[in-house]
């Protein structure tokens, strides 16, 4: 097995401008935020960012100027109100962005994981996201073969990256994620490139005496990243809850239009 530990700055160079990229987690939990400090320092740009229900993740990389356009199913902070700079971006028409469904897009990452074009759902047809997304090329309105009844075909998403931050890795690409998992094992699996980053670095005998918990094994891997606090400051399970106080003055710095001072003030963190 070849080793694939590296430090942030090799392994964003994976990432290249113009890029589709999907991150782990949902919302307050497991977003990769340790590495999206690292793609804003690099400053990657005109970025397509896909996810179901992202969060801080995304909206402050919108608000660092480095995405073109994005797509969800909600795109928000939860009992703290909407996303703030996406909101923004969206109404002033900085970004393109397209809405989604929570099915759909998990069906759409499915499809991508199986190797398959496309997969069919049912409970979406009859309101105007059909209409938008025929548009974008990404569903289409089929017969069933079965019965000729109306069928929505939701097109597999392969995205060009997948960065997952999980609990545990070893150096060669074998990854835990503890907890829910969400669509993270789909993305990973779907992705042209994946980057793993990592609580803890753990040896390989972990995975030979714990095997069900290989969650994402080594060979759909690309780099792997000791990335100590790397969901900060979302959660990360069994290792920190979300920091709320932190989100709220994130929220709040956005309302005052200091964005670009938190956003400074964060990279230089330690």
């Amino acid at each position: 097995m070849k080793d694939k530990l590296v430090d942030a700055e090799k392994a964003v160079e994976l990432i290249n401008d113009g890029d589709s990229i999907t991150f782990s987690g949902v919302s307050m939990v497991r977003a990769p935020m340790g590495f999206i400090k690292e793609i804003i320092k690099a400053g990657k740009k005109d970025l397509y960012i896909i996810d179901r229900e992202p969060g801080m993740d995304f909206d402050i990389l919108i608000a660092a100027k480095a995405v073109r356009k994005v797509r969800f199913a909600m795109l928000g902070f939860e009992l703290f109100g909407l996303a703030p700079n996406f909101r923004k971006a969206a109404e002033s028409k900085e970004i393109e962005w397209i809405e989604d469904t929570c099915g759909a897009i998990t069906n759409a990452f499915r499809a991508g994981a199986s190797g398959i074009p496309f997969v069919v759902v049912k409970g979406i047809l009859g309101t105007d996201l059909v209409k938008i997304h025929e548009r974008e090329g990404t569903w289409k309105v089929i017969k069933d073969p079965f019965n000729g009844e109306e069928i929505l075909a939701v097109k597999a998403v392969n995205t060009d990256v997948a960065v997952i931050h999980v609990q545990k890795a070893d150096r060669y690409g074998n990854a835990s994620i503890e907890g829910s998992r969400f669509e993270d094992v789909y993305k990973a699996k779907g992705a042209k490139k994946l980057i793993i980053t990592a609580e803890e670095i753990v040896d390989t005998e972990y995975f030979k005496k714990f095997p069900e918990r290989n969650t994402i094994p080594y060979f759909y891997t690309t780099a792997v990243v000791h990335m100590p606090k790397g969901a900060y400051p979302t959660a990360c399970p069994n290792y920190y809850p979300p920091d709320y106080d932190e989100i709220r003055r994130y929220l709040s710095m956005c309302r005052e239009g200091k964005v670009d001072e938190y956003i400074k003030e964060w990279i230089e963190r330690r």
